[in-house]
């Protein structure tokens, strides 16, 4: 089928909500194949694909390892019995994302266990990012007894009935407000020095500047009025407009949960897995977590995500199985993603693609930031942290410039360069690219970006 047939039917058969199509047909188009860093649709053109389909392909599109993998696995066994009858790959997926996280941070790091050893990951498989969230909070409540969870404005993890009380946009959350269980209480995000070094003083129109001050003072007067169990954060906030904090914020939350007894919850399942430059955004400011929340790269293609805990916290906060668990899904662990997700790992360890992000993003942000210093009717500003970088749209006047950023998206995607908008008000353009990227691929867009920019 072409673009436009499938459109047709998807707009017959598909709930209304899901997918966005404009009446003349420049959006979306439809997928056909995709391989390393570029897409063909159903036409037969080729893109440039600058999202990793939303940072799911870290290691290019159908990574012929990790396709492999996938393809033996499914000959030999398709699918298992989530919590009854295990398979090996789940055990050997467990230890692994044990050795990548808390085992190797309290080797190699200055920030030490509790108990002064080496710490161990215990980990719950689930299918879908929130879904490790939701598996998160719940560990969060059985371990403390408290119920009250503190986010961030900006924030976004996932869009579950129990992740929706800590995802920030009322876009979400509006429609659902009657049935949320309201037990999540949102602060300011800080603002780090490369946003803050936008100007000294923010203009008519835009957010005030918050540091980790403030943040702080918010956190302690919560916590005297509510019961917080857990804090949850994104070390970097990606769909929230690529917002990075100051390198001190997450060792303060570190320190602000071991005062106040609540467990400290780090979402990664879209800076992990070498996004930033780092194995996980936590390690460029070296605290961390009680828990990590991984997906999205976790296997370069399938719905597969992970709650990894502290050992010593799984263990208080989870019962031994008596033969029902209390928390589990028919697809958990399944072996297809375990097999992928080993293999996945593999690949970003051999292709070094962790410290290729930090190179290539270093190009990245500064031809971002050579474009902010261009005549253009807009206002600009990037930001970013390896292959993970955001330009920011503002009118002369402050105000966001939605319409306009998603204009140039699209003008973007005539040329050949698939791009996505992020932020609250949409007018962020977000660079997400495979980590395999080239450095001519990334001059390459933003010479088009620039003819855009010009042009719109």
């Amino acid at each position: 089928m072409n673009t436009r047939q499938t459109v047709q039917l998807l707009q017959a058969y598909e709930s209304q909500n899901v997918t966005f199509c404009e009446p003349d047909g420049s959006w979306p188009i439809v997928w056909e194949r995709a391989h390393g860093v570029h897409v063909w649709d159903a036409d037969g053109k080729k893109y440039l694909d600058l999202t990793a389909a939303f940072g799911v392909a870290a290691a290019g599109h159908a990574n012929p390892c990790v396709v492999r993998a996938s393809q033996q696995q499914m000959a030999k066994l398709l699918h298992a019995m989530g919590d009854v009858h295990p398979h090996a790959l789940k055990a050997l997926l467990a230890r692994e994302l044990s050795r990548i996280t808390f085992e190797r941070w309290t080797k190699k790091s200055k920030v030490q266990s509790p108990k002064s050893e080496v710490a161990t990951g215990k980990t719950i498989f689930c299918n879908s990012g929130f879904e490790a969230v939701e598996a998160a909070l719940k560990t969060a409540l059985l371990a403390t007894g408290k119920r009250g969870v503190i986010a961030f404005e900006g924030a976004y993890h996932g869009l579950g009935y129990g992740t929706l009380n800590a995802t920030h946009r009322e876009h979400f959350r509006g429609p659902f407000r009657s049935q949320l269980g309201a037990f999540g209480h949102f602060v300011p995000f800080p603002v780090g020095e490369d946003m803050r070094s936008r100007q000294s003083k923010p203009k008519k129109n835009e957010p005030p500047h918050v540091g980790c001050y403030e943040v702080e003072k918010h956190i302690r007067s919560l916590s005297r009025r509510e019961k917080i169990g857990a804090i949850l954060v994104e070390p970097i906030q990606a769909r929230g407009g690529c917002n990075i904090p100051p390198l001190d914020f997450l060792p303060l939350l570190r320190r602000l949960c071991a005062e106040l007894g609540a467990v400290l919850i780090f979402d990664e399942i879209y800076t992990g897995f070498g996004r930033t430059g780092r194995w996980f955004a936590c390690e460029h400011s070296g605290a961390m977590p009680d828990l990590i929340c991984l997906g999205k790269a976790l296997t370069g293609g399938f719905p597969l995500s992970a709650c990894v805990g502290r050992a010593d916290i799984m263990d208080t906060a989870w019962p031994a199985s008596t033969g029902e668990a209390i928390h589990t899904s028919t697809f958990l662990g399944h072996p297809v993603g375990c097999a992928m997700a080993l293999t996945q790992i593999k690949e970003l360890r051999r292709l070094k693609l962790s410290e290729r992000s930090a190179r290539r993003g270093r190009t990245l942000l500064e031809q971002l930031q050579s474009l902010c210093g261009r005549p253009s009717a807009l206002r600009l500003s990037a930001r970013g942290l390896g292959l993970m970088a955001g330009l920011e749209l503002r009118r002369s006047d402050g105000t966001p410039a939605t319409v306009e950023a998603m204009q140039i998206i699209k003008a973007m995607l005539q040329r050949g360069f698939i791009l996505l908008p992020e932020g609250e008000h949409g007018n962020v353009i977000s660079f997400t690219p495979p980590l395999t990227i080239s450095e001519p691929q990334l001059t390459q867009t933003i010479q088009a970006l620039q003819k855009c920019l010009t042009t719109d």
